[in-house]
């Protein structure tokens, strides 16, 4: 089968890498259609990546421009970008378009009926809530829906993803659950007995919706003690001013460290190493590629009780799920693992278990498959000489 992923701005490499490479295995071909790779993307994984889109707005003179010119180029590549996929894929005939995010639903929504006229569309829905409802994105949001219902299949990776599209009034039989696998493959510790000073790491790109300022507020409730037992660590390229974080942290006379920046592949196991415990106090999220990371590398967690982070993790097992936004239970959790590095070190344990029954990308292929045939059948003809079951 010839498929075509579509993720215009990467907003999730590791993600489409892996799930190209778990097709590739199961003998089909596949072509990733994005902008071009920056150096700091890292590596695509040894997939086939079309840089279709945002060749003017990449331009180095597009960035120097001040941000409403930026957008308002990068707005029009998007719809140039996306006729001349179009225009592609009309020649190369691909058995399924599965695109992984809308950057510009409003103008998507116009043109997904051609694609669809080409091959059967599949959607993942990473964010049921677009862009996990950053008020800076308000316009990208528009005509969120309507792009939806222009779908064969949505995919999502929650029960509380499919909740809520359904909640939008589609239709329950277009939406498909599926895992999201791990990211990197799970690192052989030896046992962590979290003894030193304890690390809580927000790691990942620093955006509103994480909840930083709800981590340094509960950072400065702790008694004393704990506090000189343990720091904060953020790190990430930022999407936000920094400054109110840095301010919020000088106020409440909490020691802060944000590396903020591109943080290569290699470098991630160190942030992850030792008597680390890996904090999402987010304050809304469908699915976590950063959760990945943390489960790979067998850390204990602190997570707001919201998507993958309620369906996956086990309070009081692999850690500790707080309701959003609830600063003093964000408290109190920190308190617990600081206080009780046994807890501590059997949440760990309790993580690396728990990767051993997280489906691998070979699975999830094989599911993604099943939804390739269903997006087919919901179109005259079916998908009918397609080889899905077999690979072929």
């Amino acid at each position: 089968m010839r498929i075509s992923l579509i993720d215009p701005s990467l907003f999730t490499l590791p993600y489409d890498a892996a799930l190209a490479q778990g097709l590739s295995r199961a003998g089909h071909d596949v072509t990733l259609h994005a902008r071009a790779l920056r150096p700091e993307d890292g590596s695509a994984g040894g997939v086939a990546v079309a840089a279709d889109f945002y060749r003017l707005a990449e331009h180095p003179r597009v960035s120097r421009l001040p941000t409403k010119f930026r957008l308002g180029v990068k707005g029009l590549d998007h719809a140039w970008s996306m006729l001349g996929l179009l225009a592609r894929l009309r020649r190369e005939r691909p058995d399924v378009i599965h695109f992984q995010w809308l950057p510009l639903p409003i103008l998507d929504a116009r043109l997904l009926g051609l694609f669809r006229r080409v091959a059967p569309l599949v959607l993942t829905v990473h964010d049921t809530n677009p862009y996990n409802g950053d008020p800076s994105a308000s316009l990208q949001a528009r005509g969120f829906l309507q792009a939806l219902l222009r779908f064969d299949r949505l995919v999502v990776h929650t029960a509380q993803g499919e909740a809520r599209l359904r909640r939008l009034g589609v239709p329950a039989q277009s939406i498909m659950v599926r895992p999201h696998g791990l990211l990197v493959q799970p690192a052989s510790f030896a046992p962590d007995p979290m003894q030193g000073v304890m690390t809580f790491l927000l790691f990942g790109k620093i955006k509103p919706y994480k909840g930083a300022d709800l981590l340094i507020r509960a950072f400065a409730d702790l008694p004393a003690d704990l506090r000189q037992a343990a720091r904060i660590r953020i790190v990430g390229k930022p999407y936000m001013d920094l400054a109110p974080l840095h301010a919020l942290a000088s106020t409440h006379g909490v020691p802060l460290s944000i590396e903020s920046g591109f943080v290569r592949d290699e470098d991630i196991p160190a942030l992850f190493g030792p008597g680390t415990v890996a904090v999402f106090p987010y304050r809304e999220i469908e699915a976590s590629g950063v959760l990945s990371f943390a489960l790979a590398h067998g850390r204990p967690m602190i997570a707001a009780r919201l998507g993958s982070f309620a369906e996956l993790l086990e309070n009081d097992v692999h850690g500790r799920l707080h309701e959003p936004e609830d600063v003093a239970a964000l408290t109190g959790a920190m308190a617990t693992m600081i206080g009780d590095r046994a807890y501590a070190a059997g949440c760990a344990d309790a993580v690396r278990a728990l990767t051993r029954a997280i489906p691998d990308w070979d699975e999830i292929a094989r599911q993604t498959l099943q939804t390739y045939l269903a997006a087919g059948t919901a179109r005259p003809g079916g998908m009918a000489g397609l080889g899905v079951a077999s690979g072929g």
